[in-house]
């Protein structure tokens, strides 16, 4: 689940012009995603094209399209293999097919195709013969991109790398059985990181706030004491095998097209230009809250939040959010055309602690012509109990379905363009499902969709309590965010010989005072992503995405003059974000939608607004919002195009196929969450 924030520096340079001096540099154009690349090839992505020449006996259209069905058949079914075995260990299944053994040999499999150096220069072969307008050039000009970052040339590094697999799934599996929790009156009370979290924010009791904070820190101990400090070490190792400066450095080149040292100066004008706006909501929050004590991690989440988040929790019944990301999506003519999606929302014992979305089964068109729908396995971690879930539950819902509509658009001719790994952008993956959970938090969005049990929308007053209690400390938010980064980057450059367990627990604290200003409610060696391969080194891609996010909606809101159930969205970010995949840079991909090249100024603006304007512009079109609900018949047919399984583990809840409507399977669970809850009918 994404933070929200609206703070940034007022003298950051746009990122479209900083990437056009990437590109004359460096004679690349960026490429994505997550894999491996190595520096020496890195630097040639583009020699095929140049070197083109008219068709030739060797390589015939024919041939090239022969070849292309091949990697796409051969790759889909590797890809749903690993998939699946991601799904069943994560979500805990009780299928004995289901392991950390099989997942590691699936990924291997999968990436060890990938990894084929023959396919790469069957690749170039054919580019350099076929002419410019055959109808593969797209797609194997996108195989080139993605076969470059995975291709190992050294066997060390390949050694390497299947050891940091190994460890990697070894340290996954170890913490999913890890048991948290929070001694609470002298008894321990089990909670998840996601339920500890949220005690956090909401308890009034700040002996009880301390427990839980300590109980989050416990994550970062048994981290680092079971292999933590191995997979640093080994994945270090393979990418200065590889010609990169540490691994760091290796992500993000592969993710965005550029590496760690020009990332970090849009990074450090960003940490310097909101450093001052952060200081000064701190002096104010201490200010307002009752002095230094309200800054310590343990309470400052529920001082900011926590009135406010008990008084609106009834307005967000969790058992609700499905429907109403279903409504909210419709009312945007967003459609997922013809996918199946399996939703496991609620927590347990044993679940991978992050919400994701991940598709076994990419989007494509068929060589015939025909579409090959998505199939999309989508997880959040809700406690319908706990006071906020229901809003956080339904902010992850909304931000991992945007996720899901955007890979189920993609419409392009191979699985290749609709995976989330190599060559995909890290924002811009993101940027389309934090564009759409930001709705959430408009005033026009809670004028429609915050409704309690009773059928009682969330007041104006409680809107406006929410706006003048956060706006000013969004920064903290983005703060938070940019600290992830800071602390990979530091935590990869230390010297190998420096990398312990005690090490790395004091540069997570120097990191949170640094840059978050103290120690941090959600301390950073408790975020999820730094053990996976896939997520690690990935946080600045959310600060990518949210320029993006900033600017997109000013687009819409220039345009159309609105963005809540506006049904030019789905269209609009169907034809210029989605239906191309990765086949064009995210940067590209921006300035085509919103005609501007990606920058800051629209974030910036935000961040400048008063508190009264921006409660006043709110009041206005939340008044317009009810005014429009009342004066409407909330329709009885909601399509999606697409099948939806509601599942908790092995067990299926709801099922639209069986079901008959996408509202009749909301009813179901909601009468299931009821139940098993205790809630209220």
């Amino acid at each position: 689940m994404r933070l929200r924030f609206t703070s940034l520096l007022t003298a950051l340079p746009p990122v479209a012009a900083f990437t056009r001096h990437v590109r004359a540099t460096s004679g690349v154009p960026p490429t994505f995603g997550r894999p491996f690349c190595t520096r020496a090839t890195a630097s040639t992505a583009t020699a095929s094209a140049s070197a083109r020449v008219p068709a030739s006996a060797s390589a015939s259209a024919e041939e090239a399209r022969s070849f292309v069905n091949a990697v796409n058949s051969d790759y889909e079914e590797l890809h749903r293999a690993f998939e699946m075995q991601f799904w069943g260990t994560k979500m805990a299944l009780g299928d004995a097919s289901y392991s950390v053994m099989e997942l590691t040999r699936t990924k291997g499999a999968m990436e060890g195709f990938l990894a084929d150096e023959a396919k790469l220069a069957k690749v170039r072969e054919l580019l350099s013969t076929l002419p410019e307008d055959d109808s593969t050039i797209v797609t194997l000009r996108m195989l080139e991109r993605t076969f470059k970052c995975y291709i190992m040339e050294s066997q060390e590094a390949r050694e390497l790398r299947s050891a940091a697999t190994a460890i990697e799934g070894h340290l996954e599996s170890e913490r999913n059985e890890l048991v948290l929790g929070a001694t609470i009156g002298g008894r321990f009370e089990e909670m998840s990181s996601v339920g500890l979290r949220s005690r956090l924010r909401v308890d009034p009791d700040g002996v009880v706030r301390r427990a839980c904070y300590d109980g989050l820190t416990k994550i970062g101990d048994f981290v680092v004491e079971n292999g933590f400090v191995e997979l640093v070490r080994t994945r270090n190792a393979m990418a200065k095998t590889l010609g990169y400066q540490d691994y760091y450095d290796y992500k993000v080149t592969q993710a965005e097209g550029f590496g760690k040292d020009e990332l970090f100066v849009i990074l450090d004008r960003l940490e310097e230009g909101t450093r001052p706006i952060m200081e000064a909501a701190r002096t104010r929050f201490a200010d307002e809250k009752g002095g230094a004590e309200a800054l310590a991690p343990w309470n400052s989440s529920f001082l900011m939040a926590g009135d406010v988040t008990r008084k609106m929790d009834k307005y967000f019944p969790f058992e609700k959010a499905i429907e109403q990301w279903g409504r909210s999506f419709a009312a945007m003519n967003i459609v997922y055309r013809g996918a199946t999606m399996d939703l496991d929302l609620l927590d347990r014992k044993r679940k991978y602690s992050n919400g994701f979305c991940h598709w076994p089964q990419p989007a494509w068109v068929r060589p015939d012509g025909s579409l090959q729908p998505a199939t999309t396995h989508f997880t959040s971690l809700a406690d319908p109990s706990a006071v906020g879930s229901g809003m956080t539950g339904l902010t992850t819902l909304m931000h991992e379905a945007g996720h899901a509509a955007h890979f189920a658009n993609i419409a392009m001719p191979s699985p290749l363009f609709a995976q989330e790994r190599a060559p995909t952008s890290v924002a811009y993956a993101e940027l389309q499902s934090m564009f759409l959970d930001a709705l959430v938090g408009d005033a026009a969005w809670r004028a429609k969709y915050a409704i309690s049990r009773d059928g009682e929308p969330l007041p104006w007053n409680l809107v406006q309590e929410d706006l003048e209690a956060s706006h000013p400390y969004k920064v903290f938010g983005l703060r938070g965010m940019i600290a992830v980064s800071y602390f990979e980057k530091a935590l990869y450059e230390m010297a190998d010989e420096d990398v312990s367990a005690e090490s790395i627990k004091a540069l997570a604290n120097e990191v949170e005072q640094k840059i978050q200003g103290g120690l941090s409610a959600r301390p950073l060696l408790s975020v999820p992503h730094l053990l996976s391969d896939e997520a690690s080194c990935y946080y600045h891609g959310y600060v990518l995405a949210e320029m993006g996010v900033h600017q997109t909606r000013e687009f819409f809101l220039e345009r159309d003059g609105f963005v809540v159930d506006n049904p030019q969205i789905g269209p609009t970010l169907t034809k210029n974000f989605w239906r191309p995949g990765n086949s064009e840079p995210f940067l590209d991909l921006v300035q085509k939608c919103t005609g501007r090249p990606l920058s800051g100024e629209a974030w910036i603006t935000a961040l400048r607004q008063d508190v009264g304007e921006l409660v006043a512009a709110e009041k206005e079109a939340y008044e317009n919002a009810r005014a429009e609900a009342e004066g409407s018949v909330p329709t009885e047919e909601i399509d999606l195009d697409m099948r939806i399984r509601i599942v908790d583990g092995d067990e299926i809840l709801a099922d639209t196929a069986e079901d008959g409507s996408f509202l009749t399977t909301c009813a179901k669970f909601e009468k299931y969450v009821r139940e098993r809850y205790s809630q209220p009918v």
